[in-house]
């Protein structure tokens, strides 16, 4: 859930901490402005089951790449067994 930004709050703190009121100000205001831009948990956890829903994806592919490697292996070995015994 995204919270609202409070920028009033942000720059009190600011200058309660020694800077001045219209740096503080400006800080808050920019922060506020940029918003928008952060990324949430919300946003990171979308992210982070895509990114597993493909590298499951990904793996499901590897295997069944495995398997057709292995197949062909064992039909060039029996071409390959066969081939010796016709020589």
């Amino acid at each position: 859930m995204v919270q609202a930004f409070d920028m009033l709050s942000a720059a009190r703190t600011l200058h309660d901490a020694s800077m001045d009121r219209e740096h503080a100000e400006a800080v808050a205001s920019v922060i506020q402005q940029r918003q928008g831009e952060l990324v949430t948990r919300t946003d990171l956890r979308a992210e982070i089951a895509g990114l597993r829903a493909e590298i499951a994806d990904f793996r499901a592919e590897l295997v069944r790449m495995e398997r057709r490697i292995m197949m062909f292996a064992l039909v060039l070995a029996g071409a390959l067994f066969a081939a010796l015994r016709y020589l």
